[in-house]
């Protein structure tokens, strides 16, 4: 899949080519709705109730969602989205692709889109998480979030059962 044009083009065009001759991979910001079908596939793999394309077309084209993507091999292998209102931002979803679980780069993306976050002026952030998601959890703990509330049978799982989430914040400095 090729990177949308920006108008960032020589950075794109450094950062394909990294890509492309066995750089690592590296997070960037999503700028449109262009990566709104290659969003949904992946997070049909992590979610029993995905979201469609024409979901995160409208998330990608409200100004309030901060989004920033995962790439390697010139392809989106991972995906943040956050929901800002003003020195707030809520996480709505993060995924990574099965083949790229498991090497820690769940901590690179959730690293650099806290940093840019921070950045813009957000002092605290809130998130959800399924109850059963150990590494979800561990890697937020890491990140500085703290479990604050609970949902009983909040998320619905594949075999119909309900799930409790757990709601965490972290400050940003």
């Amino acid at each position: 899949m090729m990177r949308p044009i920006s108008p960032f083009w020589a950075l794109d065009w450094w950062l394909t080519w990294w890509d492309t001759w066995g750089g690592e991979p590296y997070v960037s910001l999503l700028r449109d709705s262009s990566a709104a079908s290659a969003l949904a596939r992946l997070h049909a793999t992590a979610f029993a109730r995905p979201w469609d394309a024409h979901e995160f077309e409208r998330m990608l084209c409200e100004r309030s969602t901060e989004a920033h993507a995962l790439w390697r091999a010139g392809a989106i292998q991972g995906f943040i989205l956050s929901r800002r209102v003003a020195d707030e931002a809520e996480i709505l979803t993060v995924v990574l692709a099965p083949s790229a679980r498991g090497a820690g780069l769940s901590h690179k993306l959730v690293r650099d889109h806290l940093g840019h976050l921070s950045v813009s002026g957000v002092r605290s952030v809130h998130l959800e998480v399924d109850e059963g998601n150990a590494a979800a959890l561990k890697l937020y703990a890491r990140h500085g979030f703290k479990q604050v509330g609970e949902r009983t049978g909040y998320y619905a799982r594949a075999d119909g059962s309900r799930a409790t989430a757990f709601t965490m914040t972290a400050t940003l400095s």
